[in-house]
């Protein structure tokens, strides 16, 4: 065992461990994403929720009463699906949205 000691030092000397070059520019930890996109997806958020907010309603107390002008209305049927499907889209391009370098 000692004779394989020897064997690796000598190996050692002749060849020095490869030493990584370290890069000049010091790395900072940093987020993915940076605090624009942050408050780009609460933006986004609060448009979903606004979606859902505006697909609320249309019930009735009386079971025996059916009003479909009311549960059928555009803002149901139509205009909250639409806020919602721009407030995906709008938090997928704050999530893809390049930070600003500081």
């Amino acid at each position: 065992m000692a004779q394989n000691t020897k064997q690796i030092t000598e190996t050692n000397k002749k060849n020095p461990p490869i030493k990584q070059e370290v890069n000049s520019v010091t790395q900072k930890n940093e987020f993915a994403i940076g605090k624009q996109n942050y408050t780009l997806l609460l933006i986004g958020f609060g448009i979903i929720i606004l979606g859902f907010v505006l697909m609320m309603g249309g019930g009735t107390e009386d079971p025996n009463v059916f009003n479909a002008d009311e549960l059928f209305s555009f803002r149901r049927i139509t205009l909250a699906p639409i806020v919602v499907l721009f407030g995906f889209a709008f938090e997928i391009w704050a999530i893809m949205k390049k930070p600003k370098e500081e």
